[in-house]
């Protein structure tokens, strides 16, 4: 029986009724030419999904060879490769070609939301299983025999998201904080690890990078994926410790990590259970009101189409207004109150990322839905408030989080080395880097402001604002950061004042978020961006509005919500070598240089509470002119997100120290440190 529970009666002869009438349409032909190729199709898909729930609910699947699940798992996702894309109806310029531009976006969005089932199957969620094939008969009856009325398909599409969003948000705020679904966990904890025919039991896309993941690691004995494990799970209890929250009042936490990890996360998974956390593992979610844009969180394997998941990533334009969002806001609400227990013992994730794969470049497409700037209004109110109802449940300032960072086999011929060398990056003396990062800290607070200079072909002259200390033997403005809720060790960082932070932000080439960006430029005035452009396209009106979407996520400005100094030259010394460099995470990347953070600052929701570094003295910086908003409108003192831009060493000019009799304090000079104390960071570079 599927943990989501069994259909009522009066589903189950919908669901019956659903599936023979889909059973017809491949034999008909009551749809004209050319649309007729499409619902045949669709059609097709959905009764290979029920005969494939109905087939792994009896475990007939249990004898097949890993070739034989290897076939399998190409079929479930071979339409949308992209070597099958240009004539797969998820592509908008394939179904604008059949339908026409209306009607062909719809269809496209159709044909994603359809894509749903491949994880209803395995999960077996037949409820899911039922809307999906009520939706797509819903449509097929619009075009059947008749010329499509777009206005008609239109609202099939807005109400099936308007009238089940309030059973999306319960099943989505449900898969985020009750224990009791355990599908993913069940496949890492009873799993034998060392038959990789296991990783396709997930129904996730696998590829050599997932089977090679979990190869390697069965390679390495008990004691050091223990090891691994350990880094990331003490990182996590230490978060708790220096922020002085209450881990013993929490009862779960989330686990979000890369399939191909699995016997890291199991020995994490018994880790946390020592300090008293169940685990919760949760996956992407598959319906379009719930998914987030074109990222991925929770467990997922491989992304088959980057181009697939960017061309569909304003497919909820069909439906966003303010009545719908008003409805999904009281819907979410809703949830979290029905299960307000479980949300006040959640304790936050812990994040395993992966990088070694080629950063994405996407395809501009005029055939994409597209929202209207009332439709991005009402997106933005959507995520403040929720993220204002998500905070009441589960606390900022009660929970914690921890990400750590692995490479994955497509990194290239050296991913043992790499690997290896990611490992004792992980695991480097914090102590050490305590130490040093000090004595930047001492230096920093002795400035009213900090100027950031490129050198070479970076074109960055950017001033940074400090707050004033009113008590400088009590008081610092940096927080000296080692490995705990962000591994691996190596930064000061603080959250600037807006007033006075002005200038050009410059990086000649970069990876966010797995996008690249190049010639990527952010004008500051007033710690706001003020202009941005990049050199991804031709069109310069396109890279805006890439940096838009994937920079600024729709908001018309955001604050610099961080200032950082990188000091983990270890790993910027791996990045060389190895020529890994543009392609290392965020997490890694931000140690190997200056960084800044365009969103909320490091502090979001959890202002109010002391931080003290080791030395005793309180980090004031924690608000700036946005965040402090909160206490009067706390709908525009958030922005729910926080991106961190790095100048690595080598495109690094000069930082200095600003102080308030004319001197200036140099820190780094031609991208070497050269503040007395901090000499052995060079010895790296």
């Amino acid at each position: 029986m599927s943990s989501w529970g069994c259909l009522t009666e009066e589903e189950q002869e919908r669901y019956t009724l659903a599936y023979e009438r889909i059973m017809q349409i491949p034999a008909e032909a009551i749809v004209q030419d050319p649309g007729r190729g499409f619902f045949q199709n669709e059609a097709r898909f959905l009764l290979r999904m029920e005969d494939l729930r109905q087939a792994l609910e009896m475990d007939a699947f249990d004898e097949f060879s890993e070739e034989e699940w290897r076939a399998l798992n190409r079929e479930l996702y071979e339409e949308i490769l992209p070597e099958n894309y240009s004539k797969c109806y998820g592509n908008p310029d394939m179904a604008c070609e059949v339908f026409g531009r209306e009607i062909g976006q719809m269809i496209s969005f159709l044909y994603t939301e359809l894509r749903g089932a491949v994880v209803f199957a395995f999960e077996d969620r037949e409820r899911d299983m039922l809307l999906l094939m009520e939706l797509f008969l819903q449509v097929y009856a619009v075009f059947a025999g008749n010329t499509p009325d777009a206005e008609q398909l239109h609202g099939i599409l807005y109400w099936y998201a308007s009238d089940y969003c309030e059973q999306f948000a319960d099943d989505r705020t449900r898969e985020l904080i009750d224990p009791s679904l355990s599908f993913l966990r069940d496949i890492v904890m009873d799993s034998d690890l060392s038959d990789l025919r296991y990783l396709y039991r997930y129904g996730e896309y696998i590829t050599e990078n997932e089977t090679g993941m979990a190869a390697y690691l069965n390679t390495l004995p008990e004691s050091e994926i223990e090891a691994m494990a350990r880094t990331w799970t003490e990182g996590y209890r230490i978060g708790f410790e220096v922020q002085g929250k209450d881990l013993s009042q929490k009862k779960t936490a989330v686990i979000l990590y890369r399939v191909g990890f699995e016997r890291m996360v199991r020995a994490a998974i018994g880790q946390l259970k020592e300090l008293g956390l169940e685990s919760i593992l949760y996956r992407p979610s598959a319906h379009v009101v719930n998914r987030r844009s074109q990222t991925r969180g929770g467990c997922y394997g491989a992304v088959p189409n980057p181009q697939f998941d960017y061309d569909h990533r304003n497919d909820a334009a069909l439906f966003t207004d303010s009545r719908f969002v008003t409805r999904r806001l009281q819907a979410l609400q809703n949830a979290y109150e029905s299960r307000k227990e479980l949300a006040a013992v959640h304790a936050g994730p812990l994040v395993l990322e992966v990088f070694g794969e080629t950063p994405f470049k996407p395809q501009a497409k005029d055939t994409v839905l597209q929202m209207t700037e009332e439709q991005q209004k009402e997106q933005l109110r959507y995520v403040s408030e929720a993220g204002q109802i998500t905070n009441r449940y589960i606390k900022g300032e009660e929970r914690s989080f921890t990400i750590i960072s692995y490479p994955v086999p497509g990194i290239g011929k050296d991913f043992p080395e790499i690997f290896r060398e990611t490992i004792r990056i992980n695991n480097l003396d914090y102590q050490q880097y305590q130490r040093i990062q000090q004595y930047l800290i001492d230096a920093l607070d002795k400035g009213f402001a900090a100027r950031v200079c490129g050198g070479g072909k970076n074109e960055t002259e950017l001033t940074v604002m400090f707050h004033e200390l009113t008590d400088p033997s009590k008081q610092t403005n940096f927080e000296n950061c080692v490995a705990d809720v962000n591994i691996p060790v190596g930064e000061v960082f603080t959250s600037p004042v807006l007033e006075g932070t002005n200038g050009l932000l410059h990086v000649c080439s970069a990876a966010l978020e797995g996008f690249r960006f190049e010639d990527l430029r952010i004008r500051i005035e007033n710690g706001m961006v003020k202009e941005y452009s990049c050199a991804n396209f031709e069109d310069p009106e396109k890279g805006r509005k890439y940096i838009e979407e994937n920079i600024l996520f729709r908001h018309p400005t955001l604050p610099v919500g961080e200032f950082a100094i990188g000091t983990n030259t270890t790993a910027y010394a791996v990045g060389q070598k190895y020529h890994i460099a543009e392609i290392l995470p965020i997490l890694i990347a931000e140690k190997t240089g200056p960084h800044f953070a365009f969103g909320d600052t490091c502090y979001s929701r959890q202002e109010d509470i002391a931080v003290f570094n080791p030395d005793g003295k309180e980090i004031i910086a924690r608000d700036n002119e946005q965040s402090v908003l909160r206490k009067e409108n706390p709908e525009k003192a958030y922005y729910n997100c926080h991106t961190d831009i790095t100048i690595p060493y080598n495109e690094l000019g000069s930082i200095r120290v600003l102080c308030r009799d004319g001197s200036e304090i140099p820190l780094l000079e031609n991208g070497r440190f050269v503040l007395p104390g901090t000499e052995e960071l060079n010895k790296n570079l």
